[in-house]
């Protein structure tokens, strides 16, 4: 077993906590995992990426080399497309479709999303949308996660097990909340 994920967006989007619950979740399977991150000027909403590897086998670099990637997973459309050199030509992409315009020149959505459609494997939810509907408005994150499921290749139990250690000092509410947000995204994205 073998998984290499991006998971990209902009600072503030809850990026690094997606990885922490994959990471917590392929620990807890006895699964090697190395882990790169990039925080960007996240206050002022700069570029937020990780480089995630999970293997049966040990991993001898936390970075991800172009074309290996089995798995992007971007809070952002834009960010989604700035990834996709790392990408396998069978690889999944994951995103968000709700733009993050933090720049003067932000690229025409429709052009972003007629992008997207071209790729073999594409999952694009509105989470921001999805998490107001459903009253988890701080869990968009989490509803991409769970929408992740099926290309990562880990047992919706175990991110569900994952995300009650990671958020358990923060007390139920929060923990049921992601529970939810998790179960949303599993089942619009893996239906």
């Amino acid at each position: 077993m073998k998984t290499d994920i991006i998971l990209c967006g902009v600072g503030g989007q809850g990026i690094l906590s997606i990885a922490t619950i994959i990471g917590e979740a392929a620990m807890n399977e006895n699964l090697y995992i190395k882990q790169a991150e990039v925080h960007g000027m996240s206050q002022r909403g700069g570029d937020v990426q990780s480089n995630l590897r999970i293997s049966s086998q040990p991993i001898a670099s936390d970075l991800i080399p172009k074309g290996v990637a089995d798995v992007i997973i971007s809070m952002e459309p834009m960010e989604a497309l700035r990834y996709l050199p790392y990408l396998t030509p069978d690889g999944w992409v994951i995103t968000s479709t709700a733009p993050f315009v933090n720049i003067p020149n932000y690229p025409d959505v429709e052009a972003l999303n007629a992008e997207l459609d071209r790729l073999p494997h594409v999952v694009k939810l509105d989470i921001e949308q999805l998490a107001k509907d459903n009253g988890v408005p701080r869990s968009a994150n989490v509803i991409l996660l769970g929408a992740a499921q099926k290309a990562l290749g880990i047992d919706y139990d175990k991110l569900e097990a994952a995300i009650r250690r990671v958020f358990a000092r923060k007390g139920d509410a929060i923990v049921e909340a992601n529970i939810k947000a998790l179960s949303i995204g599993h089942q619009l994205g893996n239906g």
